[in-house]
């Protein structure tokens, strides 16, 4: 469906920050901080399957294969 656009590096971050975001729904003792948690499970699926919807708009990649690709066609 899209292609791999989200390098290493931002996979891990995305990675991390969602289930650090998603560890908040557990972990507050408040409310309105639990849902905000629910954010996390946006950039844990963008790091886990490697596509950003975000990315594929404005034409961008963080994928080193693919930036040399990008350079080598203009």
């Amino acid at each position: 469906m899209f292609e791999q656009n989200v390098g290493l590096s931002d996979r891990a971050v995305r990675t991390l920050s969602g289930l650090f975001l998603i560890g908040l729904i557990f972990m507050a003792p408040e409310a309105p901080l639990r849902w905000f948690g629910l954010i996390g499970i946006v950039p844990l699926l963008t790091g886990v399957v490697g596509t950003c919807p975000f990315y594929a708009l404005m034409g961008k990649t963080t994928c080193p294969s693919k930036e040399k690709a990008k350079l080598n066609r203009t």
